[in-house]
């Protein structure tokens, strides 16, 4: 994760906290698990653990010589050493495990009473010598000639970062710590990890703990189990009337928004932070980016099926602006923030080995040109409904066909699946995943006899990162107390899709007691102060860190709002159209206090509105109208019920370090 300053302003509207760090005894000068080679020290940036170095192979063959460093950081069971360890793998491929190491100790907490933790950066990743090219800083570059320049400056080494290498590292990291068995656990990629190296060493395994299931043949490289999901986790989402007054059938909506794009692009405009207008567009692949973007954060998916909707009935603006704030770039960040931290994803590792071992229908030694057509060939024999509600050019521009057609492959095709070991299993699935799809961990679990299977609802990629219910992390202690894991029966979705964005103060509800434009320019003001709650909770949770202090928010139809250390300000602030919101909002230990808001534009009633957190009430005077009313009166919007109402607790994913960095590659 990124170390930001802290902001008690984006604690006002969301109050998303980050994990705080783990309180745990400092460890003794030095530590050295069972009989192994592997000696221990205090980390010096985590007292919790202990940090050690293992070298290993490059390449087990062989064929290219040297040796890479693991990087590895213990959390001993007691002081006397443990004869098994739990290793936790990191996804990717290419992300670095190190820096999640307290996450994972607390997430796992129930396996580590009588075992070991060991952390590890997969080779080339974080701290254990990670890999890089230099074609990958080019922009301008045709994405498979981008591949072949990296490749070639990476050299036969490329062929040296697969999984059954890092199966071989595990092993190493075993015999070298002494250990007689390992419990695995993965998230996403490190699910596969975790499988072969089960396969290769079933004798080793202790247990398997695997979180967003990747298959040891995947990922399909047209990605068809993604598009298969998109149907059945919009169906849960709108469940139970959680859409009534926005869509009845937003699969539907998704496939005729996708017809009109095959056409032309979406066009419309997006507000920056500092209240600016911009053109914007969107295509199939760019609204496939935003469902994807979903899978790691529940308010870009409460918000899509609105946003689609509106995009249908010609208003694209709320579509435009989510796929802005899908891709990161909403809010705007003072530019002094801290970026994104290396250690945390290698982008070279993942294009190597994605490019090294996905199953691509075609053959390893042919051209980038044939290698193209053959993956045209396969894709068109594909049925047109497996993509669905996109189409398969979606599917191929979204592949990494253009950026592998082009590489040299230098390691052999990788081998063939064997038999999952009969070990006690845990498979963890979000229903709202699509990345790793709930088909994707059924297939695995029918694989392994003892295998307790459970799928979270209102959930997505990296469940024990992501599941607010806390019913992931219950099934972790049962299936550690050797019980039988119960499902997730009253799980609720802390999310709901959420209502229509007006187009016009018209279409807004007077509440009682205030009727005619007054009425509706007081139901306006709370809407926007409600619309930009959840952009700063969509960005608190898309970036999976506290906001920095002068992060600014672009008003949806104009204006911006600035959150500071200890305030919050509104300059023209519009979101239905025709209603400015001017004024600052003190800030105190994370919550709204009592403030005045200006309100003006061509379609309000004029005046003011005083509101705060702590109250039920509002009260003002709007065209030259006094009220003083009960906050329950006003009715938000389109929407017909409460449904539509997200937490108003201080709100953070449950393990944040534990939900998975993707890379911009992808």
């Amino acid at each position: 994760m990124r170390d930001v300053p802290a902001n008690p302003a984006s604690k006002l509207l969301i109050g998303v906290a980050l994990a705080a760090a783990l309180s745990i005894g400092a460890l003794g000068a030095a530590y050295a698990p069972a009989a192994g080679a592997l000696t221990f020290a205090p980390c010096t940036s985590s007292p919790a653990f202990a940090c050690s170095s293992l070298p290993v192979p490059l390449e087990r063959s062989g064929a290219v010589g040297g040796a890479i460093s693991l990087s590895l950081e213990l959390k001993p069971a007691g002081p006397t050493p443990s004869h098994s360890a739990v290793i936790a793998l990191a996804g990717g491929p290419g992300q670095a495990a190190l820096p999640l190491g307290e996450f994972a100790a607390k997430a796992l907490a129930p396996a580590l009473v009588d075992r070991d933790l060991i952390v590890f950066d997969q080779r080339g990743t974080g701290a254990s010598d990670p890999l890089s090219c230099a074609a990958l800083e080019s922009f301008a570059t045709e994405a498979g000639q981008l591949s072949e320049r990296c490749a070639l400056q990476i050299g036969p080494a490329r062929g040296a970062f697969t999984t059954q290498e890092s199966v071989e590292d595990i092993e190493s990291i075993r015999q070298a710590g002494g250990y007689e068995k390992l419990v695995l656990y993965g998230t996403s990629y490190g699910t596969k990890v975790a499988e072969e190296y089960a396969e290769r060493y079933p004798q080793h395994v202790e247990a398997l703990v695997l979180d967003s299931v990747v298959p040891t043949d995947g990922p399909e490289p047209f990605a068809v189990p993604t598009f298969q999901a998109i149907a059945p986790a919009l169906q849960e989402l709108c469940a139970a009337g959680a859409c009534a007054g926005t869509t009845s059938n937003p699969l539907a909506d998704l496939m005729s928004l996708n017809a009109r794009l095959r056409k032309h692009v979406l066009n419309g405009s997006v507000y920056d932070g500092s209240g600016h207008r911009h053109a914007a567009t969107l295509n199939e692949v760019g609204l496939l980016g935003v469902l994807e973007a979903g899978d790691l954060n529940p308010a870009l998916r409460a918000l899509l099926p609105a946003a689609v909707r509106s995009a249908l009935h010609g208003d694209p603006d709320p579509l435009l602006r989510l796929h802005l704030l899908s891709e990161g770039l909403i809010p705007n960040v003072p530019s002094n923030t801290p970026g994104e931290s290396s250690e945390e994803i290698d982008e070279a590792v993942y294009l190597t080995t994605s490019c090294e071992e996905t199953p691509f229908p075609w053959n390893r030694a042919g051209s980038p040109a044939s290698r193209t057509a053959e993956a045209l060939t396969a894709l068109h024999a594909l049925p047109a409904a497996d993509f669905s509600p996109f189409d398969a050019s979606t599917a191929l521009h979204n592949s990494l066909i253009s950026l592998c057609a082009g590489w040299p492959d230098a390691s052999p095709a990788p081998p063939p699946a064997s038999a999952l070991p009969d070990v006690p299993t845990l498979i963890l699935s979000g229903a709202q995943d699509l990345r790793t799809p709930t088909t994707n961990a059924r297939a695995v679990a029918a694989q392994i006899p003892d295998t307790q299977l459970l799928v979270v609802p209102f959930t997505g990629h990296s469940v024990l990162g992501a599941d607010f219910s806390g019913c992931a992390e219950q099934a972790l202690a049962t299936f550690f107390a050797d019980a039988p894991v119960q499902p997730c029966l009253a799980t609720k979705n802390l999310f709901a899709p959420t209502p229509l964005t007006p187009t016009k103060l018209a279409y807004v509800h007077s509440p009682p007691g205030l009727g005619g434009e007054p009425g509706r320019t007081l139901t306006a003001v709370l809407d926007t102060i409600v619309d930009l709650n959840r952009q700063v909770i969509g960005a608190t949770l898309q970036a999976d860190r506290e906001l920095p202090s002068g992060s600014s928010f672009g008003g949806l139809h104009g204006g911006y709002a600035k959150l500071g250390a200890s305030s919050v300000t509104l300059k023209s602030l519009v979101f239905v159209p025709g209603v400015q919101l001017n004024g600052t909002i003190p800030v105190k230990d994370g919550a709204l206090q009592t403030a005045t808001i200006r309100v003006g534009g061509p379609a309000a009633s004029s005046g003011t509105v005083t509101v705060g957190s702590a109250s039920k009430v509002v009260a003002g005077t709007l065209g030259g109208k006094h009220f003083d009313l009960s906050l329950a009166t006003v009715k938000l919007s389109r929407v017909s019920s409460a449904a539509s109402v997200w937490p108003s607790r201080p709100l953070s994913f449950p393990l944040a370090g534990l939900v998975e960095v993707q890379p911009h590659a992808r």
